[in-house]
């Protein structure tokens, strides 16, 4: 069972990588299931809803990164806790990304999004 938590960390990570920092949908692909189910709304369902997503951040924030703080995995599930940065320069926001796996593809995938404050009542930080 580890040895496939961490396939499934890698598989996603790997994914993650290429569709907010390399913007590459056509590499990117290889790792998503037929009917890869959005439950961001924003998004639209199947492969060809993530293609117009990368579409967009091309154009609209080329400069778009992410950094993976953590990864976690249980079952077919992986959950990123991450640091994106759509515009240098920013804050950013701090996410939660969750993605279910069936037969080693990512079929499905959840997010939760937060800005990040220039203030926060505690010095705990977000990550």
């Amino acid at each position: 069972m580890d040895a496939k938590l961490e396939r499934n960390k890698q598989i996603v990570a790997d994914f993650y990588d290429l569709i907010i920092n390399k913007k590459d949908y056509e590499a990117a692909k290889k790792y998503m299931g037929p009917r890869y189910k959005q439950h961001n709304p924003l998004v639209k369902d199947y492969p060809e809803g993530l293609k117009e997503f990368i579409e967009f951040l091309k154009t609209n924030a080329p400069q778009a990164h992410s950094e993976i703080k953590r990864i976690f995995a249980e079952g077919d599930y992986v959950i990123l806790h991450v640091h994106s940065i759509r515009q240098p320069g920013t804050n950013g926001r701090a996410i939660i990304e969750i993605f279910r796996l069936e037969d080693g593809l990512i079929d499905e995938h959840w997010d939760v999004i937060q800005e990040i404050p220039d203030d926060s009542a505690n010095p705990n930080g977000m990550f």
